[in-house]
This record gives C-alpha cells, sequence and structure tokens, in this order.
C-alpha cells in the first residue's frame, strides 16, 4: 500500500532541498523565483476576498451584543501579547547583546524610509473612502472595517426580514474562495522550493553569520512565546499541550516558509476550526483581525533590533528609552498595517522615534527574509492561541473536533456534532485532557 506524505511533510521536503539548491545553484535559483512569485499570486489573488467574507460572516452570525463582548476580549489579547513579545525582545538583546561585536564592511546607507504619518492621519486612513479602491490596493483593515459594517447591515436586514438567505449566500462564496486555496495550496511545496532557493542564492548563508546572534535571539524569543502562549491556552481549554502544538505545525511551517501572514491566513483558518475546534464563528472574525492587528512577531523584533542597533552605534539606552521602545514597538505593530513595506519599514519608523539613526535598518536589511520567517510564525500562532482562548470563554470550544484522530468537517464544529459513519450523534460531555 502506498503511504500519503503529508503536504506539511512535502513543504519541510522541499524546504530543505530549496535551501541546498540555493546554496549548490545559486543563479539558477534566483532565476527561477518566478516559480515562487507565481505561487504567492495565485495564493494572494482571493485573500481580501477571503478576509472580508470571512468577517461579514462572522459578524453577520452574530447578535450586537456578542460583537461587542467579542471585539473586547479580540482587543484585549492582542494588546497582552503585543507588549509582553515587546518586552521579551527588549530583556534578550539586553542579554545577548546581538549588536556588540558586529564586523559589517559596507557602508550603512539605506533607501528605506519611515512615515511622517500622525496619530490622527493613521486612525483616519482606516476608514475607506471607496470600497473598490480598497479591495484594488489590497488594504486589509479598510476591507475589514467595512466588511464590519456589511455584516452589522446583513445581520439588520436577517433580523427584519426574517430570511437567512444573505448569509447563506455569504458562506457559499467564502467557500469557493477557500476551495480555490485548496487548490493552489497543492503546489505550495514547489513554490518554497522557489522562494527559499532564491533567498539563499541571492543573498547566501554568508549574509546570516555576522547577525546570528540577533537571528538567534529571534529564534529564542519567538520559542519562548510560543511556549508560554501554547501554554497559557491548553491549560485554558485543559487540554495537552503537546497535542495542541502538533495542531499547530502545519500551519507553522507555511508561515516560516511563506514569511507572509496573509498566505497563511487560509490554512490557520482551516486548522483552527477542523483539527482545534475552535468555532467557525470566532475563528473568522478573531483570524482575519489578528492577521491585520496582532503582529507579536513584528513587535518582538522591533525591540531586539532598536536595541541592536543602539549597541551597533555604541549608544546607551535608559531605562525610560527602553521602555520606549517597548511602547513604540507595540503601536508600530498597528500604525505600519497601512504603510506597505514590512519589517524594514516599521524599522526606519521606530528607530528615529527613539534617537536612534535611521541608518541602522541597513544593518538588518540582508536578513530581514530570514528575520521575517520568525516573525510570521510568531504572529499566526498567537492569532490561534488568542481565538481558542476567547472560543474557550464564549463556550465555543469543540473539543470533540480536538480530540479527533481526523481533521473534522466544518460542519461538526458548528453543530457541535461529531463525524461518525453513522448519522451524527451528540458530541460527549469535555474530559479531562491529562
Amino acid at each position: 500500500m502506498k503511504k500519503h506524505v503529508s503536504l506539511t511533510t512535502s513543504i519541510f521536503i522541499m524546504m530543505i532541498l530549496g535551501m541546498a539548491a540555493g546554496y549548490v545553484a545559486s543563479d539558477l535559483m534566483v532565476q527561477l523565483k518566478f516559480v515562487g512569485d507565481i505561487f504567492l499570486r495565485l495564493i494572494q489573488m482571493s485573500i481580501v476576498l477571503l478576509v472580508m467574507g470571512s468577517v461579514v460572516e462572522a459578524i453577520a452570525s452574530l447578535d450586537l451584543h456578542s460583537l461587542g463582548r467579542l471585539g473586547t476580549k479580540a482587543f484585549a489579547g492582542f494588546s497582552v501579547t503585543t507588549v509582553a513579545a515587546a518586552t521579551v525582545g527588549l530583556v534578550l538583546a539586553n542579554v545577548l547583546t546581538p549588536g556588540s561585536g558586529i564586523s559589517f564592511g559596507q557602508e550603512l546607507t539605506t533607501n528605506v524610509k519611515g512615515s511622517d504619518a500622525t496619530l490622527a492621519s493613521i486612525i483616519t486612513n482606516f476608514f475607506p473612502k471607496n470600497i473598490v479602491q480598497s479591495i484594488a490596493d489590497g488594504n486589509t483593515i479598510q476591507v475589514i472595517v467595512f466588511a464590519l459594517f456589511l455584516g452589522v447591515s446583513i445581520n439588520i436586514v436577517m433580523e427584519r426580514t426574517h430570511s437567512k438567505e444573505l448569509l447563506h449566500g455569504v458562506k457559499a462564496c467564502n467557500e469557493c474562495l477557500l476551495t480555490i486555496v485548496r487548490l493552489v495550496m497543492k503546489m505550495a511545496p514547489i513554490g518554497i522550493f522557489s522562494l527559499l532557493g532564491w533567498a539563499i542564492g541571492k543573498y547566501g548563508f554568508a549574509v546570516i553569520l555576522p547577525l546570528f546572534k540577533f537571528l538567534g535571539g529571534m529564534a529564542l524569543g519567538s520559542i519562548l512565546i510560543l511556549v508560554t502562549g501554547i501554554t497559557t491556552a491548553a491549560f485554558v481549554a485543559r487540554v495537552s499541550p503537546l497535542a495542541l502544538a502538533g495542531k499547530l505545525v502545519n500551519m507553522g511551517v507555511v508561515a516560516f516558509t511563506t514569511t507572509s501572514s496573509a498566505v497563511t491566513l487560509p490554512v490557520k483558518m482551516a486548522d483552527s476550526e477542523n483539527k482545534i475546534g475552535i468555532s467557525r464563528r470566532v475563528s473568522r472574525l478573531i483570524n482575519p483581525l489578528g492577521m491585520t492587528l496582532n503582529s507579536d512577531g513584528l513587535a518582538l523584533y522591533l525591540a531586539l533590533a532598536c536595541i541592536t542597533v543602539a549597541q551597533f552605534f555604541g549608544i546607551e539606552l535608559s531605562v525610560g528609552q527602553q521602555v520606549t521602545v517597548v511602547v513604540m514597538a507595540t503601536l508600530a505593530t498597528l500604525g505600519t498595517v497601512v504603510v506597505p513595506g514590512g519589517g524594514l519599514v516599521a524599522l526606519a519608523i521606530v528607530l528615529p522615534s527613539v534617537g536612534l539613526p535611521i541608518e541602522g535598518v541597513a544593518l538588518l536589511a540582508g536578513i530581514d527574509w530570514f528575520s521575517g520567517m520568525f516573525r510570521t510564525v510568531l504572529n499566526v500562532i498567537d492569532d490561534v492561541m488568542v481565538a481558542l482562548i476567547i472560543a474557550v470563554s464564549e463556550g465555543e470550544f469543540h473539543r470533540e473536533i480536538f480530540d479527533a484522530k481526523e481533521p473534522a468537517a466544518v460542519s461538526a464544529a458548528e453543530t457541535g456534532y461529531r463525524v461518525t459513519s453513522t448519522p451524527l450523534v451528540p458530541a460527549r460531555k469535555p474530559a479531562s485532557p491529562f
């Protein structure tokens, strides 16, 4: 009997082969980057619509009281995890001193510029003036704001007409979009092979060595935060931390290899609902919101990077200035939602705000792809942990799905029934996992 190789295993194998190919045949892998670009485009082509549809579906399924309660819990959870991540980055930077003893041969210049936008203009830009333009620009937070209004409007119309046809239509559209993503994910191993081959072929392993302590700090910080988050969520849900961690591997591998929270979103939502047992209602509201508003990996990176740059330039930061680093790293994760360019742009915003030279961006530019791997994994996993804790608090964690050996159908998460070879039967009462 032929043994089936899982997608996660295939991605991991191709990740290793891609790095090896980038080292052995660097020129060829740089030229083959277009294969990975095609994969990313195919995933991204439906992400904005999927985010909008998921939020609309989640809001339309709620009553307004539940919406306010879920929103408050989400904001509280995102705030706590982001501040904690920035604090961990600060502590690790002081302990590991990654900026000390770096030999950087090239001139420190950068064309990455920060944003001079005020807090008022950043908040104003959260609100769309043309939703079609927002969709075309891929402005996720503006799409989410529109989706919130649309979901509430559908909810009101359904209440008035006593018909759920609109909601059923939204659910059908979302299922079609997820089917597209599932089809595209079949080529994920090839796309990831190409992208990692390009990264190693272009930058090489040599660019990592001078800043190995920085990447080590990112890895260590990510592990510490993930272990704490998974353990906390497992305790709240009364499940085994190891079992929970095992159900996060697939989305973690996709996040690590693509360095994109948007690309990982469909996998994250599917695994949240079908493997972990988070209700569709909670998953499809909290996960898209988390992708936009909860960037723990970026907060860890910014705090660690600021202290690294200060150490490199021999600048002593007082305790007060280091507290400012934590605050700015936390705020920048929200402020850069409307600024394209990722981690380097966010760093260019934070460095001047704490009195550090913006040229420090060039110090970390060469390893941005590699540090992005850790940032994305932390962003994705922490979103799911917040969603799980909220699901438990709402009584919408389905233990039957978590305990199942095979991923359950989404319908099981929505009905509280488990899938068997016989007609659906009520789920048994939760038992202690320990």
